[in-house]
Order: structure tokens, then C-alpha cells, then sequence
């Protein structure tokens, strides 16, 4: 493990974010394709979940999200914040971090 400064820390932006729909990316069995609302943004987001979750309980829901992360190219998709989870050895159950009477673009400290 690498240790970070306290100021690195403060460098991480972290927001509510409202999952306006959720669809299997083709190819891949553990990626979903995600639209998400950051209150006066939408962003795509592209995340390993499909495993663990279903679409239909996931869609309408709030969840905390990285924001300020370089974009990534994942299966030709561009991904522009992240989803935090905890757990995740690529098989065991995680939970992914619900925020579910925060505003989406609320900010996580």
C-alpha cells in the first residue's frame, strides 16, 4: 500500500450521482453502461457491477462517485467518473455506497 498526503486526499472530488438508466455494455459480461446525473450534469460511466447488481434495482437510485478522475477508454466507451464499491475480489459480493436522501452533485466528505 502507498501512502498519500492529506492534501493529495483533498485533491479526490466525490459526488451524488443518480443512475438515470444502466444497460450491459456488448462483450462483457461484468461491465454496465451507465447514464448518471450529477445534479447539472450528466455523465457516462462505465463500471465492472453488472455481477453484483440488477439493472432495475439499480436505475433511480444515488450512489457516491469519484468525479474528478482522468476519462477512461473501456471497451471502446469513454467513462468519465467512478463508482465507489467496497469489497470486490472479482467474485465476492460488494456493496456498492448508497446515498439515498442526498441531492445528486452533493458532494462526499
Amino acid at each position: 500500500m502507498t501512502n498519500i498526503t492529506i492534501d493529495e486526499f483533498k485533491k479526490a472530488e466525490m459526488q451524488v450521482g443518480e443512475i438515470l438508466a444502466a444497460e450491459p455494455v456488448e462483450g462483457s459480461e461484468k461491465l454496465l453502461k451507465l447514464r448518471v446525473s450529477f445534479g447539472t450534469e450528466e455523465r457516462q460511466v462505465i463500471s465492472g457491477i453488472a455481477k453484483f447488481v440488477k439493472l432495475e434495482e439499480i436505475v433511480g437510485k444515488k450512489f457516491a462517485f469519484a468525479t474528478n478522475l482522468e476519462p477512461r477508454s473501456i471497451m471502446g466507451l469513454e467513462s468519465q467518473a467512478m463508482i465507489l464499491a467496497v469489497g470486490g475480489d472479482g467474485e465476492t459480493p460488494f456493496a456498492i455506497l448508497e446515498a439515498p436522501a442526498a441531492t445528486p452533485g452533493s458532494r462526499v466528505r
